[in-house]
């Protein structure tokens, strides 16, 4: 099992990705601090703080990141699965990112 403790500087998000397992997989986030987003492919932002938690199966498409004026720190874990691997897709569209409070 993977944890990564990643912070990200307001503004700051990853692109779109999508963690495929043919068995098992997916993500855990466990927010640790500051104010964040995530959002699944279709679906709307949901704000993140501290203590909150994120499962993230395998095969969603998604993103997190800061919200764009605060920081915001989480833990990372990788569930472990069969066939494991991350694909990244296209940056987050920056007009709806930023219509984000």
């Amino acid at each position: 099992m993977l944890i990564g403790n990643v912070t990200f500087e307001p503004g700051c998000q990853n692109n779109w990705h999508i963690h495929h397992a043919d068995k098992g997989g997916g993500q855990i986030l466990l927010v640790t601090g500051g104010r964040g987003y995530y959002q699944e492919w279709g679906k709307e932002a949901r704000e993140l703080l501290p203590g909150d938690v994120v499962n993230i199966p395998a095969g969603v498409k998604h993103w997190h990141g800061a919200a764009p004026n605060s920081w915001f720190a989480h833990l990372a874990i990788e569930v472990p699965g069969e066939n494991s691997r991350n694909e990244w897709c296209e940056p987050v569209n920056e007009k709806e990112y930023k219509s984000l409070k």
